[in-house]
């Protein structure tokens, strides 16, 4: 979205920024980030900045999404008090993508998983529609699941996570 040249000024075509809105709004996205060489342009949907430019400086590719409470919040205490290694036998099914996630095929059948299934990797846990198409979204790891962190019909975030997984 930069444009070439260098100096000063506006490095950033409006007519280009506006599309980008149109876009979010016709997809019904919430954040869009893209950066080209040093510059960078992030928009927002919602209460926070709607543009923020800046040379961009590296980063890591993905951000942590904001949506949900941290981990720890989630989670009870274990009866040993050992929280470390703990969550070092855990990890979490997270969204591919933006949707609206559902436990089960349809509202009639029996859900993909509940808390205590064990999954392997190519197991199903869920659907994530996305634009009218459904997605089956496999477990990807392998363990018992320990919880499940959104419920049936949620609007889900790319990145949000999903399940908790209790890994052996």
């Amino acid at each position: 979205m930069a444009s070439g040249g260098s100096g000063g000024g506006d490095v950033f075509d409006v007519r280009k920024v506006r599309r980008l809105v149109e876009l979010m709004k016709e997809y019904e996205l919430s954040e869009v980030d893209l950066q080209q060489s040093d510059h960078r342009i992030r928009l927002k949907r919602g209460g926070e900045a709607i543009i923020a430019a800046a040379p961009a400086a590296p980063a890591p590719a993905p951000a942590a999404p904001p949506a949900g409470p941290p981990p720890q919040a989630a989670a009870p205490a274990s009866a040993t008090g050992d929280d470390a290694a703990d969550e070092a036998n855990v990890t979490y099914i997270t969204s591919p993508m933006v949707g609206t996630f559902y436990t089960a095929a349809s509202p009639d059948a029996p859900p993909f998983v509940s808390v205590g299934d064990q999954v392997g990797a190519d197991t199903p846990v869920c659907i994530l529609e996305a634009m009218k198409v459904f997605n089956e979204i496999p477990a990807e790891c392998s363990g018992t699941i320990a919880a499940r962190l959104v419920e049936n019909g949620d609007a889900i975030e790319f990145g949000q996570k999903l399940f908790k997984v209790k890994t052996n």
